[in-house]
């Protein structure tokens, strides 16, 4: 590890640790929370393939005439990241991407898709992304996330989109979802096995293969370059700010949940 990428992590620890630490997880402990939490994360599992395709059209040759971009190792490391996540195996043994993967673990929690669904239709038909945020049911965080997300695109900058997708999205995702799996696992999980596969697959993935490709990834674009290290720090740190305002938005609303209590709806059906 280069003292360059020592000098990001250790800048980004505290807003890091504020995220695995969210107090989110410990609230996911009804079918109602989960479902809601679904329904504001999906937009980060889309915009997530929009932050990973937007580095494999920098860094590798997608057009005709093909002609070679950049480095055999980081079109390497991109392509074998595109393909895990845009046509992964999933628990069921067929193939899928994973925010489509996502999407039928939504249909099998019963959790509404109507906002994402909704949302996508309007992007394809008029491509103005705060119009269909408008239009969709995210929230003013979600909003915000993924508005950042397409900020970081429009940078062009392959350093800056590689340091969010890999310090905002592929190193963190592993530790956050280890937290939603145990609450997964200790409640009443009926509905929730593909989400829970969804989620354990990228704990797997992510906190191994591709969590050491896209890091690597990060090291090979910034070099020894002390002004994309600079960035990277920046915008990595904004990443984990913005996934941390996501969360608190949706924590907010899951605190609004009025769940009944079990003991009193035993005692209703009983009457």
């Amino acid at each position: 590890m280069s003292r360059y990428q020592i000098n990001l992590e250790t800048a980004i620890e505290h807003h890091r640790r504020a995220l695995v630490d969210h107090p989110i997880y410990s609230k996911l402990d009804s079918p109602e929370a989960v479902r809601l939490f679904m329904q504001q994360h999906v937009f980060a599992v889309w915009d997530f393939m929009s932050l990973l395709k937007s580095l494999q059209s920098r860094l590798t040759g997608v057009q005709a005439p093909w002609f070679p971009v950049g480095s055999a190792s980081t079109r390497y490391l991109i392509n074998e990241i595109v393909t895990g996540e845009e046509s992964d195996v999933d628990e069921r043994g067929e193939r899928t991407s994973h925010f489509e993967w996502y999407l039928r673990a939504m249909n099998e929690a019963s959790a509404s898709t109507d906002g994402i669904v909704h949302f996508l239709a309007v992007m394809q038909r008029v491509q103005d992304l705060s119009w269909a945020l408008r239009e969709s049911d995210a929230t003013e965080e979600t909003a915000a996330f993924v508005k950042f997300t397409f900020e970081v695109i429009a940078t062009g900058k392959a350093h800056v989109i590689a340091a969010v997708f890999t310090y905002g999205r592929e190193d963190l995702i592993p530790d956050m979802f280890i937290g939603m799996v145990k609450r997964l696992a200790a409640g009443e999980a009926a509905g929730f096995s593909a989400f829970q596969a969804y989620l354990e697959r990228h704990i797997e993935v992510d906190g191994g293969h591709h969590g050491q490709l896209a890091t690597a990834m990060v090291q090979e674009l910034c070099g020894d370059d002390p002004e994309k290290w600079a960035e990277a720090i920046q915008y990595a740190t904004r990443a984990l700010q913005m996934r941390k305002r996501l969360w608190d938005g949706i924590l907010e609303q899951v605190n609004t949940l009025v769940v009944p209590d079990a003991r009193e709806v035993s005692r209703k059906n009983l009457v």
